[in-house]
């Protein structure tokens, strides 16, 4: 493949649960630090789950543009603030770069709700003090295409400006349009990956009265439970995990860092229930299989999996029997771990988180632990890096992600060594 064709990726941002800011989500990804706690957002004390992954100590207002304060959106601030962070880690400043290069660079972000919170917040206005007091901007801020829109107008990006909203797979499925974008030449580089901020009563309330969600409330730290057999149900969190992809042509040609690259992606549905996962977990396996022949990468080179790992009964059930069907033989010695036992789950920005936290892990050669792993599922039987992280030389990883809607998506990434 010539360099104009292959995808890597040349700067990461994060905004996280725990941890604001790319190192130190890594180190508390590395180490095994929880970011779930109590709610603090709202009043949740009529709640059945009074747990939540919060981004803690970040100034939103600080980083938003003036011009969009007056609707002061977290989603916003977060993914503003991860994308200034991978744009100074790949080495662009916006403010210089020529027409042609903002033309040649897009965006194309993942969400699953965008600016839900200041809309649910809207329709309490509404429905309190009535219709002329509800904000002029309640249209635009809750429009899902915004999210990208924010970060094009903020950098003056002119590319594709894109929203993925795929449920669950959003960044999974954003990302993977950059790559087969990059590819296909339509543009350098591409800003990419996720966010969500949807810790607010009405989606809590109805994720809630599905039974998806978690009800440990004395314990929050342990609240997310992967693949051990007393989960409950997941934890609902927030954040932004953005990431530059971009040729390695234009990488090389500026003189950028490749930290990864990004070799493949594969997508699937199983057409089976609107919440449920197909219990033979095979379109989900059939993801991770069509990523491998999209990286041209053999089951058996794979050295690491992020899950999706929801802490939800069948959802660690299945995922653990499409990477059974996936890999074979070699899933007896792979190891795999749950990204969402430490942060909860950020919904639609979950794969872009996974995929961060998996460049790290192969850049630092550690395996991120699951935590909270003290009662093995018998139907929950991979190595799921339990407890405590260990060394390991990573090459080739996978991030695996399951939605809503019966739908399923993987990336391939490899370890950048200079070839």
């Amino acid at each position: 493949m010539r360099d104009a064709e292959r995808v890597v990726i040349t700067g990461m941002g994060a905004v996280s649960p725990n941890g604001v800011g790319r190192a130190a989500f890594w180190r508390a990804c590395a180490g095994g630090e929880s970011g779930t706690g109590p709610i603090t957002l709202f009043d949740a004390s009529d709640h059945d789950c009074r747990v939540a992954g919060e981004v803690k100590q970040f100034d939103v207002e600080g980083n938003l543009p003036v011009k969009t304060r007056r609707y002061g959106m977290r989603v916003v601030a977060m993914t503003l603030a991860a994308t200034a962070e991978a744009l100074d880690g790949a080495g662009l400043d916006s403010t210089r770069l020529s027409e042609e290069e903002r033309r040649r660079t897009g965006v194309i972000l993942g969400t699953g709700a965008a600016g839900i919170a200041f809309g649910e917040e809207q329709y309490q206005v509404y429905y309190r003090e009535g219709s002329r007091r509800v904000s002029p901007y309640s249209i635009v801020a809750t429009f899902v295409g915004m999210l990208s829109s924010e970060v094009s107008m903020e950098h003056e990006l002119r590319g594709m400006s894109h929203v993925v909203s795929t449920g669950c797979t959003s960044a999974s499925d954003a990302m993977g349009y950059a790559l087969h974008t990059l590819r296909g030449g339509r543009v350098d580089r591409v800003v990419t990956g996720g966010a969500e901020a949807c810790i607010v009563p009405g989606i809590m309330a109805g994720f809630s009265r599905m039974g998806t969600m978690t009800r440990r409330n004395g314990d929050p730290a342990r609240a997310s439970r992967p693949f051990n057999a007393d989960r409950d149900g997941f934890v609902m969190a927030e954040g932004a995990w953005v990431l530059v992809f971009e040729t390695l042509q234009s990488a090389r040609r500026r003189g950028a860092a490749p930290l990864a690259e990004v070799l493949g992606y594969g997508t699937t549905c199983d057409a089976f229930h609107r919440v449920r996962p197909e219990p033979t977990g095979e379109e989900a396996a059939r993801a991770i299989q069509m990523a491998l022949e999209d990286a041209g990468v053999p089951a058996d080179r794979v050295d690491y999996v992020n899950l999706h790992g929801t802490a939800t009964e069948l959802n660690d059930r299945i995922e653990t029997l499409a990477v059974r069907v996936a890999f074979g033989a070699h899933a007896e010695r792979l190891p795999t771990s749950a990204l969402k036992s430490m942060t909860g789950h950020p919904q639609g920005a979950c794969g872009a988180a996974g995929l961060v936290e998996t460049v790290d892990a192969m850049r630092e050669g550690w395996l991120p632990p699951t935590i909270n792993y003290d009662a093995p599922d018998p139907a929950c039987d991979l190595d799921y890096v339990a407890n405590g992280g260990r060394a390991a030389d990573i090459a080739h990883a996978v991030v695996n992600c399951i939605a809503f809607g019966s739908k399923n998506s993987a990336l391939v990434v490899r370890r950048w060594d200079g070839r």
